[in-house]
């Protein structure tokens, strides 16, 4: 059960991939929430606390790298914006 677990994480982590790309590829967020990433955010750091709680090695590190890539997005977010705004 760990393993897919593992397995379910790893799947979950790389949809994120795409989108934080996209983001730094393409220099623009103005389509993307950051209250959505915000509160993603959240749920990721609640979900590690649970899993260090329950003793999930695939919950804490799905979280933890999700947690990464939702931070990323969102600071790419506001730099894109603030940038957008500038111009």
């Amino acid at each position: 059960m760990e393993i897919l677990g593992f397995i379910a994480g790893f799947c979950t982590a790389v949809s994120f991939i795409p989108q934080v790309y996209k983001t730094w590829k393409s220099k623009s967020a103005k389509d993307v929430s950051i209250q959505m990433f915000l509160i993603y955010s959240l749920a990721s750091i609640l979900w590690i606390i649970y899993g260090v709680g329950a003793g999930s090695m695939p919950v804490i590190a799905t979280n933890v790298v999700l947690l990464a890539l939702s931070i990323m997005q969102a600071i790419m977010k506001a730099m894109y914006d603030k940038r957008a705004k500038q111009k």
